[in-house]
C-alpha cells in the first residue's frame, strides 16, 4: 500500500469528493484509513461526572483506500504514484506526473 500515516490525500469518490486531508491511521491488512475532517459520523458522548454535560461529537470513520489519491503539492492534485531511487541509494515515493518527491 502506497498511503502512510501522516501523507496528505485528496477524496476521488463519496459524498467526500475533492476534500483533502491528513492520514491519521492506517490499517495496511484491510486496505483502509482514518482521515481527519473527512468521513465524519456523529457520536454521542454520555456525561463521566456531574459537572460535565452529554455532547454529540464528529469522529472520523475509516474507509477503503481506493477512494482516496495521494495529494501533490506542486500540482496541487491528488495523482499516481511512483517509486525511483535517489543519489544515496534510498527508495522515494514520486509523482508520476511531474516527477517530484512526495
Amino acid at each position: 500500500m502506497k498511503l502512510r500515516k501522516g501523507d496528505t490525500i485528496t477524496m476521488i469518490a463519496g459524498n467526500d469528493r475533492g476534500k483533502t486531508g491528513r492520514i491519521l491511521s492506517v490499517d495496511p491488512a484491510r486496505a483502509l484509513i482514518v482521515v481527519e475532517g473527512i468521513n465524519l459520523r456523529k457520536k454521542h458522548r454520555r456525561a463521566r461526572r456531574q459537572d460535565r454535560k452529554g455532547e454529540i461529537v464528529s469522529v472520523p470513520v475509516r474507509f477503503p483506500t481506493s477512494r482516496a489519491m495521494l495529494y501533490c503539492a506542486t500540482c496541487q492534485r491528488g495523482v499516481r504514484t511512483g517509486y525511483a531511487i535517489d543519489e544515496n541509494q534510498i527508495k522515494k515515493r514520486i509523482c508520476r506526473k511531474c516527477q517530484q518527491a512526495i
